[in-house]
């Protein structure tokens, strides 16, 4: 029997069969992208089509899972000499879910006066955020990776306001009719930097725990939810889930992973002091 707010030192092919079926409300993970990065020991360079075969198997079990109004969020990215892994895997993913939206995770952004012109907000040239630089002529530096949004039939609710954005212009609250409170939707781009890091990442790939938590909260805060990440890594999203009093389970390979991501999830506990209660996952699920 899984137990809820646990992660599993288990593939998550062989986890996610001792889950029951349409027993989860929201998925949030950020699968390797085949793009050769080191981790400790997973080869970050299968041939194409294993990887995307690998893949398509993890999707159709997490459809298994995922309850009829649930949401799958995907953040896949790729790389400059290599942008159709993202939209390779979104393929696979179609042929057994719906893409109710995508989201574009922007890491970094710059913004020049003159080109936003009397913008009250801004007052001079200003660039925010992260990104690894590449030594190339021919690309950019990559600022941005996606955010797909899969559920079964797309047609999932959501709470968009719950990550709602403030209005600029305040004649708007009483312009649009459907507008009740000072916040708008906040669109399908989110800004979400990393943090300074100063020493060596304990992860080659993981992203900011604001991600996972806007994707919760956009799904829809309710009491007993549980969050599925078939990619725990170091458990990123596990903290966001305690951040916001929802329950989490996950799987994760590497042993080392997995004990940063425990020893980050006491921390983190013992700072907020929001232990969540050990339960079965069965208890939530008849």
């Amino acid at each position: 029997m899984l137990e809820l707010n646990k992660m599993y030192f288990e593939d998550c092919l062989i986890g996610l069969k001792k889950i029951k079926n349409e027993s989860i409300d929201v998925i949030v993970t950020s699968p390797p992208y085949n793009i050769g990065l080191k981790y400790n020991g997973y080869k970050d360079n299968k041939p194409r089509e294993d990887y995307l075969d690998w893949l398509e198997t993890i999707a159709k079990e997490c459809k298994r899972v995922l309850k009829k109004g649930g949401s799958f969020f995907l953040n896949v990215g790729g790389k400059p000499s290599d942008y159709w892994i993202p939209l390779d895997v979104a393929m696979r993913f179609r042929n057994h879910y719906e893409l109710q939206n995508i989201f574009h995770w922007i890491k970094s952004i710059s913004i020049e006066k003159k080109d936003v012109g009397n913008y009250r907000n801004i007052i001079g040239d200003i660039t925010v955020g992260h990104y690894k630089p590449i030594n190339s002529k021919r690309f950019l530096s990559d600022c941005h990776e996606y955010i797909f949004h899969f559920t079964k039939e797309g047609n999932v609710e959501l709470d968009k306001l719950a990550i709602g954005v403030k209005y600029q212009d305040k004649s708007n609250i009483k312009r649009w009719k459907s507008t009740k409170s000072d916040l708008k939707d906040r669109g399908n781009t989110w800004f979400i930097p990393y943090e300074t890091i100063q020493e060596s990442r304990l992860h080659p790939s993981t992203f900011p725990i604001g991600l996972p938590k806007k994707c919760i909260k956009l799904h829809g805060l309710k009491e007993g939810m549980v969050v599925l990440d078939p990619f725990m890594g170091i458990g990123t999203t596990a903290l966001s889930c305690i951040e916001l009093n929802v329950n989490y389970i996950g799987f994760e390979i590497d042993q080392k992973y997995l004990q940063v991501a425990n020893e980050r999830i006491i921390n983190y506990s013992q700072e907020r002091k929001k232990y969540l209660s050990i339960k079965s996952i069965d208890d939530f699920n008849g």
